[in-house]
């Protein structure tokens, strides 16, 4: 393959060729890095133009199993459907993407991105926006600026651009953004895990009776960033990016194409109608802004439009919703601007109205129904354990993976009072869920459990994402899940016009719709687990950022401390709540607990129906059952062992007379727990001077009897009637 352009950037070279492969596209890029290699094209429709006013753009990452040399696993030996990494890739390069097409462009385009060749360590999703919009600027399409992405990791406190994926996976931070050489359009990012840190002290285990032993204990603590930080990352990746973009339009630009002409969609607004209901129907736009529900406030504008249709003859229908729909959108944006009073009445800071019930299925291990204004998220939780986990094998990983929490998020047409069928996911309820699985996952350490989130929008208005954060950790308070730290959500936004602008804290669908930034930040008090954000303006300067991130904060500590209030009234549904227990115990006790060739453990987990993972070497002790009541038994029956006074061992030798206890009946004789605490068997043969049957006829569980010790055999002891 001849390439064309060589591009050096920061930690790695990308290699393109244009003209080479897919020659009968609108564009194709060949890009090479590393041993990964990518195609990119770009194709349009030029046999029909979409009249709606949206821009019909799909853009389809699609991976090669023969790319890191694999046959797909499973039944069928091709590739089906797409993975969640790859539809989540779709969307990342879409809403990239997207604002690169002047208003008006009405033709389907089709972006394809094929994985042909991939090493373990390349940033796949970097590499595809990176070659996609090589195969754009380059194709015959009137667009004249590119997009590129940089992925930014922290790593000891080191900052490091363009990270492998093994720096990554020690990385703290998790920040991917993209934009042009002038702006930047969309970011998105994670604090990593969490931290273990290792304690050398005395323990006490609030969550029951409080015991207290000595040992190496480990802790889980989350990992959040400040606002401040956030903002110096983003100020130093920001600045690669713009150079980075600068260098992509020199190299590329003696490879495009010839512009092809194109027929825009014709979208002037008559302005005509515009005056007209200015003049005359301003009180009823105002009232079809306080419908806060878009089902509401859409039938309310339809209603009008038919009012005014009925007064003014030879209108077009069409032409009178634009109309309308800018008049609509100027009061919002000037009302916001002029009167910093939102359309619902509320201050630009103020959040709505909160309630949060839980708990509230019975049969569900746990569960939360979180409202907040006219969103609601039932967010309901299962619990399992290890082999409950998603399996999973991305292109570049070495073997399966096992995803052991999991955030489902669905958004059924009724939530926004639509009448549309139920069917597979969609790539926005794909990424939804991701976005509340990436705040949420810094704050648990599930330690081999499985927890399953799913999340039912049963109403929509505003950020149902940022409820589902909200309701999935209220959630995972019902189930008594431990977490290092209280997480919540907020969808923040602006309104930008003429110099002024103003910061919006949960914004609405109305804000959403007419604003010019979609804000999303989760985090505790103290700092930020995950971001997304996606830019409608053109671009955002980091001073309205950083103001954007403490008004976000401000907001999230308002529904954190409503939160606090609610985990008080959390009453666990504790008949089918699964519970897991950690504590610790001194090593030198695990013999006694596991017992002669594991019969003690056997004796606890059996009478406790309970399951007992052990660690020999710290003495952590892991106890999972299908009740907290049997969980709980088992604990305090380990701890019993522990704190019993210590018996003596007595070194018997054949022919000594004692004592014993009859432990246990089985049909070949009786086990004796001689006064030490030692077993010895006592042969059906030896119960009595005479032939016995049954050894339940001669004896009782729990009887006192004289026994003679008559031989060892190993560890064993063989008695006889004394």
């Amino acid at each position: 393959m001849k390439y064309d352009v060589k591009v050096e950037l920061k930690n790695k070279i990308e290699e393109y060729s244009f003209g080479e492969v897919a020659k009968q596209a609108n564009g194709a890029a060949w890009l090479k890095s590393g041993d990964t290699v990518i195609l990119a094209t770009v194709v349009i429709d030029e046999t029909e133009i979409v009249k709606d006013d949206f821009l019909p753009l799909t853009v389809q990452y699609i991976e090669k199993s023969y790319a890191a040399g694999k046959i797909p696993g499973g039944f069928f030996k091709r590739e089906t459907k797409p993975s969640d990494f790859e539809t989540l890739t779709s969307r990342i390069v879409d809403r990239s993407l997207r604002p690169l097409f002047s208003k008006g462009f009405g033709y389907p385009t089709q972006i394809t991105i094929l994985v042909l060749s991939a090493d373990s360590e390349s940033d796949l999703q970097v590499l595809a926006l990176n070659a996609a919009s090589a195969a754009l600027y380059t194709s015959d399409i009137d667009i004249n600026t590119t997009v590129s992405a940089v992925r930014a990791a922290k790593i000891d406190g080191q900052l490091i651009l363009n990270p492998t994926l093994t720096e990554l996976n020690n990385s703290t931070l998790d920040l991917y953004i993209s934009g042009t050489k002038d702006d930047l359009l969309m970011i998105e990012m994670r604090s990593i895990g969490g931290e273990k840190v290792e304690i050398n002290d005395v323990y006490m285990d609030p969550m029951l009776d409080p015991v207290l032993s000595t040992g190496v204990y480990t802790t889980h603590i989350s990992n959040v960033m400040g606002e401040e930080e956030l903002i110096e990352v983003l100020e130093k990746t920001e600045e690669f990016l713009f150079a980075s973009n600068s260098k992509y339009e020199i190299v590329f630009s003696s490879h495009k194409k010839e512009t092809t002409a194109i027929e825009y969609k014709a979208h002037a607004i008559n302005d005509e109608m515009v005056t007209y209901v200015k003049e005359n129907y301003m009180d009823a736009i105002k009232s079809a802004m306080c419908n806060m529900a878009k089902s509401e406030r859409s039938t309310a504008l339809r209603q009008l439009r038919k009012k005014i249709l009925t007064v003014v003859e030879n209108w077009d229908e069409l032409e009178l919703k634009d109309a309308i729909e800018k008049v609509k959108r100027e009061q919002v944006r000037s009302q916001i601007l002029e009167q910093r009073v939102r359309a619902d009445g509320r201050a630009l800071n103020e959040i709505r109205p909160i309630s949060i019930c839980t708990n509230v299925l019975p049969r569900a291990h746990a569960s939360c129904l979180f409202t907040r204004g006219q969103t609601q998220a039932l967010v309901v939780l299962t619990m399992g354990g290890p082999k409950d986990a998603q399996m999973f094998e991305n292109l570049t990983d070495t073997g399966t993976q096992n995803e052991n929490f999991m955030v489902h998020y669905n958004f059924p047409g009724f939530s926004v009072g639509e009448a549309s069928p139920i069917t597979g996911t969609k790539r926005r309820e794909l990424g939804h869920g991701n976005l509340a699985k990436r705040a949420l996952e810094p704050i648990v350490d599930l330690d081999g459990q499985t927890v399953r989130l799913v999340s039912e929008i049963l109403e929509s208005n505003g950020s149902s994402s940022m409820a589902t954060v909200c309701g999935g950790y209220m959630a995972m308070k019902a189930a008594d899940i431990y977490t290092s730290d209280i997480v919540a959500g907020i969808a923040m936004g602006m309104v930008s016009e003429n110099g002024k602008y103003a910061i919006l804290s949960d914004i609405m669908g109305l804000e959403d719709h007419d604003g010019d930034m979609d804000f999303k930040v989760t985090g505790s008090k103290e700092g930020i687990t995950a971001m997304q954000m996606d830019i409608k303006l053109g671009g955002v300067s980091l001073d309205i950022l950083k103001e954007a991130l403490y008004q976000a904060k401000e907001g999230r500590s308002h529904i954190i401390d409503i939160m606090i209030e609610a985990e008080k009234e959390i009453v666990f549904n504790d008949g089918i709540l699964p519970s897991t227990d950690f504590f610790h115990i001194n090593p030198s006790f695990i013999g006694e607990i596991i017992g002669q060739a594991g019969k003690t453990i056997r004796e606890i987990i059996e009478k406790f129906e309970v399951a007992i993972d052990i660690d020999k070497k710290d003495g952590k002790v892991k106890v999972t059952g299908k009740s907290k009541t049997g969980v709980s038994g088992a604990r305090k029956h380990i701890e019993g062992i522990i704190n019993a006074p210590k018996i003596e061992k007595v070194e018997y030798k054949v022919g000594d007379k004692c004592k014993g206890i009859v432990k246990k009946i089985v049909d070949f004789g009786a086990f004796i727990e001689l006064p030490d605490g030692t077993d010895g068997l006592l042969h059906i043969s030896k119960v009595s001077d005479q032939r016995v049957e049954k050894v339940s006829d001669v004896l009782r569980e729990g009887e006192e009897i004289e026994v003679e010790i008559l031989e060892f055999k190993g560890n064993k002891i063989s008695l006889g009637r004394a």
